[in-house]
Formats: C-alpha cells, structure tokens, sequence
C-alpha cells in the first residue's frame, strides 16, 4: 500500500470550487457541469477531486460524521515547479483567481523558493521550487 491514487477535498459550494479549479486555475477535466455532485481533475499521477464537504462527512460515517473544524486541519497541498520563476507566475495565477495569498514568494532556508496560498475553502496549497529538485518525463517529481 506504497501509493497515493487520489486526494479528495471536502468544499463548501461545488459551484465556487469549479469555477476556481477549472476555470481559473486551468485544472484539466472532462466535466462541463458547473455544479456537478462529485468532480475528479486529470492530473499527472494522483488524481483530485472535489465532493461536497457535508457530503463527504457523511460519506465516511453516516452514524456519526467527522465534525467540520474551520481553520487550519494541519494539511497543505503541494505544487511543485521547475523554473523558480514559475512559483511567482503561478502565485499571480492564485491570485487572479481569487486566493488568499498567505506567504508572498520569498527563497527558503534550504535553498528553494516558494510561497502558500489558500484556496476558497481555506485548504493550503504550496507553490515551491528547488535547485535540486528532478523531474521525470511526466514531470512527476522524483526525490
């Protein structure tokens, strides 16, 4: 059980969330549907989905559902980038959607660059780069 096949993020309006992931960010999907009850975006590797937040609470247990928190749930989601200006042009990306940014671009203690910005609900994303970082052809990153 050495793999990752999908991350799912519960939100809060499906319709906000597509048009933020799909139309604004460019995260590839079949889906035409602007307010469909479950989403799943083709990225290389892991897939991403979007399901409705109360839906997916209730979904792991109907009898007793995960209470929603709100603030941090101790999760960030990563974008890795290969050029060290890609973190700026993708922070500008964020931005233009409508994220939070929360962390401007700025060069790291290792070496790297990166920059955090949060998605409309709340769910932290990292843009990084690194001088050390290596790609495969499918441009996966490979540690």
């Amino acid at each position: 059980m050495n793999k990752i096949t999908c991350i799912c993020l519960g939100v809060r309006s499906m319709k906000k969330s597509i048009e933020f992931y799909r139309d604004k960010l460019g995260f590839q999907t079949e889906e035409k549907d602007n307010n469909p009850k479950v989403v799943f975006f083709n990225t290389p590797g892991t897939k991403f989905e979007l399901y409705p937040l109360e839906l997916l609470a209730e979904d792991i247990s109907d009898q007793n559902p995960p209470k929603i928190a709100s603030g941090f749930a101790g999760i960030t989601l990563a974008y890795n980038v290969q050029h060290k200006e890609d973190v700026d042009k993708a922070i500008e990306l964020a931005r233009s959607a409508g994220a939070e940014i929360v962390k401007e671009p700025q060069d790291v203690f290792w070496g790297g660059y990166h920059a955090y910005f949060a998605d409309l609900d709340g769910y932290y994303w990292e843009v990084v780069w690194g001088p050390n970082f290596k790609y495969d052809d499918n441009g996966m990153l490979i540690f």
